[in-house]
């Protein structure tokens, strides 16, 4: 799927529409350069599943996590990470479960330890907005693009 987005109120909107369709257990890997607006659709993830208070990147803490009604969101940012390893001794994959969504940014920087995910979102810098690209990388997240 692909989808040009002009403003970051429009990034947000389109990362509200994706976190509508969340039930948990949910692992989405965002790729894209520094200001792509990774960290703002993440902010529309969160403010379609209920939270409104403040959004932080977790740039220099490697995790933010909300907790909301329905499930655990953990945000990550893998940007700072010095090697994959890392992941596994912050104990990775007790956050992924399926009481909980995670959402990675940078997830290259864990490969061999993060490989698994639902869904993958590409933001490209246009000279007007962002290219948007999403691929199916399991059932689940099939489902996720169908619902969109």
């Amino acid at each position: 799927m692909q989808k040009i987005i002009y403003i970051a109120e429009a990034m947000e909107a389109f990362g509200a529409e994706i976190g509508k369709q969340f039930t948990g257990g949910e692992i989405i890997f965002l790729k894209g350069e520094l200001g792509a607006g990774k960290t703002t659709l993440v902010r529309g993830v969160l403010r379609g599943l209920g939270h409104s208070d403040k959004v932080k990147s977790p740039t220099y803490t490697i995790v933010e996590m909300y907790e909301l009604a329905q499930f655990t969101v953990y945000h990550f940012d893998l940007y700072r990470l010095n090697d994959p390893m890392e992941l596994e001794d912050m104990g990775i994959r007790d956050y992924c479960n399926a009481k909980a969504v995670c959402l990675f940014e940078w997830p290259e920087r864990g490969q061999g330890i993060m490989n698994e995910h639902d869904l993958f979102i590409e933001i490209d810098h246009l000279d007007e907005g962002r290219q948007v690209n999403l691929s199916s990388h399991s059932d689940r997240g099939t489902r996720l693009l169908k619902a969109l």
